[in-house]
């Protein structure tokens, strides 16, 4: 596919979306969400790619936030429909079978974070910052930054950056649980591939599985996730993957996983 405000490459079975509009700190308008939301059904949907690595081109943002030139003018009907695209774009993030890792590279605020929180976990550079500042803009976060910031840090840390507006560096959003590692901002994207091509090497069906039985918790009570985690753990051992992963631990040899 084309892009204009993205880029999206392959290597091995790692793809990496990277958001390319530098001028404007990789600001999320209506056309760069789409792209991010086509860009992960291509991946998706490419039986080759078993990680999905979502990035900001340059230094300074990963994303700085929705783009507030594009939203000045929005009306109601607009705003919603706005909301609206953000919305899809991470519930399929958290639908999605592949894992997906964010890389948070420099800037992180308002629609970026919330970009971020839709992934599956969070590696940044040491150089990065993070908020959710819309309150300082007479709005509210708009693209699930309510929803998933208290599921990801808890009730109390949450409504402090959310109802302040702050800013927090990447070591104090790892020590909320908000980022999982700080690196040097030089090391990020290779430490962030060294995890993604970890991943890729693993059963896909179980990783996909193992996903799926952690993001449901959101919206299951504890029992019904357990069924659903029985469920999803016997079905496995109809796959072939199953069978290669055990008989290869047994005869101490290096697996060779199918995705079958």
């Amino acid at each position: 596919m084309a892009y204009e405000n993205i880029r999206y490459e392959q290597s091995g079975a790692v793809a990496t979306i990277t958001v390319a509009r530098e001028k404007a700190l990789n600001a999320l308008n209506a056309q760069t969400l789409q792209e991010i939301g086509r860009a992960l059904e291509e991946a998706e949907s490419a039986a080759a790619i078993r990680v999905v690595i979502v990035t900001g081109a340059g230094e300074k943002a990963f994303v700085a936030g929705a783009d507030i030139a594009q939203m000045v003018e929005l009306g109601t009907i607009e705003a919603r429909h706005f909301t609206a695209i953000g919305h899809r774009v991470g519930d399929f993030m958290e639908a999605m079978s592949k894992p997906i890792i964010a890389a948070v590279n420099g800037f992180a605020f308002g629609g970026g974070l919330e970009l971020a929180l839709a992934c599956d976990f969070i590696y940044a550079a040491d150089t990065a910052k993070l908020g959710q500042p819309e309150v300082k803009l007479g709005v509210i976060c708009g693209f699930g930054g309510t929803q998933r910031l208290p599921r990801r840090v808890g009730f109390a840390r949450a409504m402090e950056l959310i109802l302040t507006g702050d800013t927090i560096s990447a070591e104090e959003a790892k020590q909320m649980g908000l980022v999982n590692k700080v690196f040097p901002a030089a090391e990020l994207m290779s430490k962030v591939r060294a995890t993604a091509e970890k991943i890729a090497a693993l059963p896909p069906l179980a990783v996909a599985a193992s996903k799926r039985a952690v993001r449901r918790t959101e919206t299951l009570d504890i029992h019904a996730g357990c069924e659903l985690e029985a469920e999803l753990f016997s079905r496995l051992f109809s796959s072939k993957d199953q069978k290669e992963g055990m008989q290869a631990f047994l005869q101490k040899r290096a697996p060779n996983y199918e995705g079958r």
